[in-house]
Formats: C-alpha cells, sequence, structure tokens
C-alpha cells in the first residue's frame, strides 16, 4: 500500500539538511544515508548518495528518472545466488 497523497512525499530531514549544504558548498561530495525509506525528490537530481545496504554503501547517482522512488530501490540487499536446480544443470 502506498503512502497517502495528502500526506506527500517522505524524506528524512537530514536527508535534506545534506543535500542542502553540499549544493551551497559546490563540492560533489557523496552524502552517506541509512534512510533507504526516504523519497527521492527534485532538489536530490545530479547529487551523489551512498545508500547503506547493511553491509556496505552503494553510491548512486540521481538522475531525473528515479523521482518519486525509494533510495532502497537502488541499493539491493541481497544476493541471489541462483537455484539449486539451476546448479546441476549446468553441470551436465
Amino acid at each position: 500500500m502506498s503512502r497517502s497523497v495528502w500526506k506527500g512525499p517522505f524524506v528524512d530531514g537530514y536527508l535534506l539538511k545534506k543535500a542542502e549544504e553540499v549544493r551551497a558548498s559546490g563540492r560533489n561530495t557523496v552524502i552517506k544515508t541509512w534512510s533507504r525509506r526516504s523519497t527521492i525528490l527534485p532538489q536530490f537530481v545530479g547529487l551523489n548518495f551512498g545508500v547503506y545496504n547493511g553491509q556496505k554503501f552503494i553510491p548512486v547517482l540521481v538522475t531525473e528518472e528515479m523521482i518519486g522512488h525509494k533510495f532502497g530501490e537502488f541499493s539491493p540487499s541481497r544476493t541471489y545466488f541462483g537455484h539449486a536446480a539451476d546448479k546441476k544443470a549446468k553441470r551436465g
């Protein structure tokens, strides 16, 4: 179920502050974030974020197509090694 329209998109407050600081400084530094649940806003376009996946920070360069999506969508947290049956079929 998605979030109510009248509430607006959810973004952690500290993330907005960090994005404004990086924009004001003009430097292209990576903004580390643990907030995978935050929505990507138009203010974030062109910034680099390091999204934590539970093990390491995955670098994400925000583009216009990402607006409205969540940061967690671009930082996979699970490694898929395939099905056991597939490995048996490849050996033979």
